[in-house]
């Protein structure tokens, strides 16, 4: 073998090695990645019970119910279709009806999300990108500075 096939066959050898260990680590990380959703894209998709998403849109007015001191009930609209997430734990003090939120959970054989996170913006102007995106291409006039 000559030092051009040597050096030829290293650097493959080398290149199958990376590549069988970039596959194993995508195929590790396949479990933690939550994908994000509107409840419109939920309808379309059909998104299966028992899987992992994070949701993001308005709080409905006038859907927000609390029946005991930790457990809450509301309704995620992007104005074409509305999701309800269930939520025990303590809210983020900035949330609101009408207002923008994202809920990360799993959505359950009714439809519904049972949610673990519930983050609210925190000022005036502040909506994560994807979700003001997602609300914009429905027609929805955000803030100033949503999405930014």
């Amino acid at each position: 073998m000559t030092r051009k096939q040597a050096r030829t066959t290293i650097i493959l050898s080398s290149l199958a090695v990376l590549a069988v260990a970039v596959g194993i680590i995508l195929f590790a990380m396949k479990d933690t990645i939550v994908f994000f959703y509107t409840p419109s894209d939920i309808a379309e998709k059909h998104v299966a019970a028992g899987t992992r998403i994070r949701l993001g849109g308005m709080v409905l007015e006038g859907s927000w119910q609390k029946p005991d001191a930790t457990h809450h009930v509301f309704v995620v609209t992007d104005t074409l279709k509305n999701m309800t997430v269930s939520y025990n734990g303590l809210m983020p003090d900035l949330f609101r009806e009408g207002q923008g939120v994202v809920a990360e959970g799993v959505v359950d054989a009714n439809g519904n999300l049972t949610a673990d996170t519930v983050l609210a913006k925190h000022d005036e102007n502040y909506m994560p990108k994807d979700v003001a995106d997602k609300l914009k291409e429905r027609g929805v006039k955000l803030g100033k500075g949503a999405g930014s």
